[in-house]
């Protein structure tokens, strides 16, 4: 699991990097427009994938535990509840989701900067 975390970290900050690389040599507005289709990529990718995650991991951690009122804010904490085979169903789930966040994140910082910059124009 900290691969995992370690690879969305490094995607972040590859990310920022990037964008800070494409100001200096793109226009404003055309970074906000990839910024913009950044974000709804990862939102395509993000919220159905993180959704089936936290679908399957209620149907098989529920059985076993009882989950706290708010589990779905925090649900990676369920994962101590899962065998091998079980915790395999469920990890691309995961990191398809956890990609799909940071795609969503990266791409609306980027374009929120995208905005300024072209604003102060």
């Amino acid at each position: 699991m900290t691969v995992l975390e370690i690879t969305l970290v490094l995607l972040a900050v590859v990310s920022v990097g990037l964008v800070g690389v494409l100001v200096t040599v793109l226009t404003p507005p055309l970074v906000t427009v990839v910024a913009m289709a950044t974000m709804c990529l990862g939102l395509v990718v993000g919220v159905p994938t993180g959704f089936w995650y936290h679908v399957i991991l209620y149907r098989v951690v529920s059985p076993k535990v009882r989950l706290p009122r708010r589990w779905w804010m925090s649900p990676s904490v369920l994962h101590i509840h899962l065998t091998d085979v079980e915790r395999r169903r469920i990890n691309l789930w995961y990191r398809l989701g956890g990609v799909g966040f940071v795609l969503s994140v990266a791409g609306g910082l980027a374009a929120i900067a995208g905005l300024l910059l072209g604003a102060r124009s």
